[in-house]
């Protein structure tokens, strides 16, 4: 399961992080596009070093070799652009991620993509008047790209978390649910519970 932050500053933030974190969150994708690099630069430092390999970044890519972070996540238009080509970035790297918004875009990946996001799934919870197009439980039927995981991302709550993974999504990504609840951290654990025993009805 991936947490993606909230693009805004919340308070206590760091320690929600780190609670998450510390409840096995697998992956936590900083995402704050507003953020100068001295602003990102200063909010990783506060993440505990035992967690940096669980980081990814999604922005200001250069500062990730000092901090140890070595997954990165392209933003659809620096993908598209040769500006930034994913392909040719040459950090240490053991994890790329991208983003889509169609099953088109997403089967016409390189395979230099470990993951990527296919939104919305659901109305938005984080964005307003951000919902669905197309029915992407029945485009991802159309899904013909196996090497690159398809993450669900848009509206993923405990209400819908369980259909999303039955209807062909490899993984669940949340951020409004999260960042939207008054109790973060217990909304996480009721997300991550209903992720698990989903996994364990699959073996």
């Amino acid at each position: 399961m991936i947490v993606i932050t909230n693009p805004f500053t919340i308070e206590d933030e760091i320690d929600i992080l780190h609670s998450l974190l510390e409840e096995g969150l697998s992956l936590l994708h900083i995402r704050k596009p507003d953020f100068s690099e001295l602003e990102m630069a200063q909010f990783t430092d506060q993440i505990k070093l035992e967690f940096r390999n669980k980081l990814v970044l999604h922005n200001h890519h250069h500062l990730a070799e000092g901090f140890g972070i070595d997954r990165f996540h392209f933003s659809e238009k620096e993908r598209k652009s040769n500006l930034n080509d994913p392909a040719r970035f040459s950090k240490p790297c053991r994890s790329k991620s991208t983003s889509t918004h169609s099953i088109e875009d997403f089967n016409s990946l390189e395979n230099d993509f470990d993951y990527a996001f296919l939104s919305p799934v659901f109305k938005s919870i984080s964005k307003e008047n951000y919902h669905p197009k197309l029915d992407l439980f029945d485009a991802i039927k159309s899904r013909t790209n196996s090497k690159t995981k398809v993450v669900a991302l848009g509206g993923i709550d405990t209400e819908n978390i369980q259909k999303t993974l039955e209807n062909g999504f490899d993984e669940v990504a949340l951020l409004g649910s999260i960042w939207n609840h008054e109790n973060p951290l217990k909304q996480f654990k009721l997300c991550q519970k209903i992720v698990h025993s989903y996994s364990q009805s699959q073996v």
